[in-house]
């Protein structure tokens, strides 16, 4: 194991040096100059060109680069060009609260993938696996942004469908996060819905393949209770995949904040570096998406050690 892990680490390394060259040709992939953006649109053509040799930019890219990532592998991201200060101090900020949106949204798409398909696998091809399919293809399908906006039609401003009225009680924030329930509930919803639909399908896929395994079979034909059998047996040995997919799906919640919190107004890390891209605030956008690339990762690093302890049979040496 801990050498599988070692192993592992160092195959972090050069991805991580990938997203890095990623991350820092963002600076020159996205429209507008910092220089400029930190002068303002006023200042004269000297100015800017002050500001451009202070930071290095007219450095070349291979250079600057280099700078770059020596001060990223020491903790030291730059400044944000729009308040001066320290990137890593913006992040702080609002990492944890990115963090809770995707670890809330995870809690709800593994409770609902997890029980919709293992009920759709338990009941394949009745008139309730075809529904619960149809489902989750349509939670599949809709986009987070319109499935955010339509749920603060419903649950914040009251409109429902038909004239109906929705009591005061049921009523929830459209904005802000942490301060009370009623602002976790639409914004969890919103991001975790799809991952749900994704998650139900693969653990009714997973669950089919196991239970038409022969011990299965003779888990049955011994006697042995049918939840026994469903829950124990067969959920223990389709749970691979599924966890495959819950780590990627945590990863994608991240990543998936950014619409989420800028429709539900959440000061998380997805509002910032959509408000940094606004502001061609370069170096708050690079960070962002290393930050996030890391985390990423040792996600993934997490998801492929939890292997063992579900099928001790598995060698990750």
């Amino acid at each position: 194991m801990t050498k599988y892990i070692i192993r592992r680490l160092l195959q972090t390394i050069p991805v991580l040096l990938g997203v890095s060259i990623l991350v820092f040709s963002l600076m020159f992939l996205i429209p507008g100059d910092p220089a400029q953006v930190m002068a303002g649109e006023g200042a004269s053509e000297q100015t800017v060109e002050n500001i451009r040799e202070k930071l290095g930019l007219n450095d070349p890219a291979y250079v600057q680069y280099g700078r770059f990532l020596g001060n990223a592998l020491q903790g030291d991201l730059g400044n944000s060009i729009r308040s001066g200060r320290p990137v890593m101090d913006e992040i702080q900020a609002r990492f944890w609260i990115t963090v809770e949106v995707a670890v809330y949204a995870t809690i709800v798409a593994v409770f609902l993938g997890l029980i919709a398909g293992i009920i759709s696998a338990v009941r394949h091809y009745t008139l309730t696996d075809v529904s619960i399919m149809l489902i989750a293809l349509f939670g599949l399908s809709m986009p987070n942004f319109w499935l955010g906006l339509l749920l603060i039609q419903w649950f914040a401003l009251g409109n429902l469908p038909f004239g109906w009225d929705l009591p005061e009680i049921l009523k929830m924030r459209p904005s802000g996060w942490g301060d009370s329930w009623r602002q976790i509930i639409l914004p969890v919803i919103t991001l975790g819905t799809g991952g749900a639909a994704i998650i139900a399908r693969m653990t009714r896929s997973s669950m089919l393949e196991v239970i038409g395994q022969d011990y299965i079979r003779t888990a049955r034909a011994k006697g042995v209770s049918e939840r026994i059998v469903i829950y124990r047996h067969a959920l223990k040995n389709a749970l691979i995949p599924v966890v495959t997919i819950i780590g990627l799906e945590f990863g994608g919640f991240l990543g998936g904040a950014v619409l989420t919190e800028t429709i539900f107004a959440i000061n998380g890390m997805g509002r910032l570096t959509i408000d940094a891209i606004r502001q061609r605030d370069f170096p708050i956008v690079q960070g962002t998406v290393l930050v996030i690339s890391l985390l990423f990762v040792i996600v993934n690093l997490l998801v492929d050690i939890s292997y063992k302890f579900l099928n001790k049979r598995i060698d990750l040496n």
